[in-house]
């Protein structure tokens, strides 16, 4: 076992039971996401996650020596139970810096010299545009610095098979009718999209990545077999991998 996967098991271990099957599903991305900060941010770094929720990505880079900044405004219902607190008070004792915010409205003052700043399956549920937003951190990041953006693709393979035969709605119809407010995906982007968003920031180099996590938390154990086999190859034309992301660097 690798230290990042000891820091995994280590941080599994204190989380609340209702949240270990989340986590145990998403390992492989969180696992992967931290590489990809450890291969681009020198240690020690100042990085900040937007639309962090709990997962503990952001901790394990804090417990790897980077100054971690996690932003949420914490307003879904998943995040108002103690268990959700508890997570919260693991983060500030290992030296996290929380904030409690609106990423788009508020001035976020003191955030500087960054040298990431990373959003993951966050994008897809905002209602406004992450345009200004997205130069805002922009500004406060150093030259060379890195965005690193993760999203699930509109138009990946799943969807371009089941769609023509009706199936392919993310939420239902009470998902969305019912609530006052919809936390939900609004936008799934797509490849394109990215590139878009790159361009727009005028980045100086960008990378696109595909991913298939959702198959690594399939309910089929034959499924999650094969996800890893599958995922590799798949990597190759991100554009139909049900997991997209943006590097680009300042």
């Amino acid at each position: 076992m690798n230290e990042v996967e000891q820091l995994f098991s280590d941080i599994y271990a204190e989380y609340p039971h209702e949240f270990r099957p989340i986590l145990k599903g998403n390992k492989a991305r969180i696992i992967w996401q931290v590489a990809v900060v450890r291969q681009h941010v020198r240690s020690g770094g100042r990085i900040v996650d937007i639309g962090s929720g709990i997962v503990p990505f952001m901790l394990i880079c804090q417990k790897l020596g980077y100054q971690t900044v996690v932003i949420d405004d914490l307003e879904d219902a998943t995040y108002k139970t103690d268990a959700s607190s508890s997570v919260l008070k693991i983060f500030r004792e290992s030296g996290m810096e929380c904030i409690t915010a609106d990423a788009f409205t508020d001035s976020l003052d003191g955030l500087e010299d960054l040298e990431l700043v990373t959003s993951h399956d966050s994008m897809e549920h905002w209602h406004n545009s992450p345009k200004r937003m997205f130069h805002k951190f922009w500004s406060k990041m150093n030259d060379g610095a890195f965005f690193f953006l993760g999203v699930p693709n509109c138009v990946n393979l799943r969807k371009r098979i089941t769609v023509p035969f009706g199936r392919g709605k993310w939420s239902q119809m009470t998902d969305w009718y019912e609530p006052d407010v919809f936390r939900g995906h609004v936008r799934e982007p797509d490849v394109d999209d990215l590139r878009y968003i790159a361009r727009d920031l005028k980045a100086s180099s960008i990378q696109i990545m595909g991913r298939n996590w959702i198959g690594y938390r399939h309910t089929s154990r034959f499924i999650r077999t094969v996800t890893p086999v599958i995922d590799r190859t798949m990597q190759f034309f991100p554009s139909i991998c049900s997991d997209i992301y943006l590097l680009a660097r300042k």
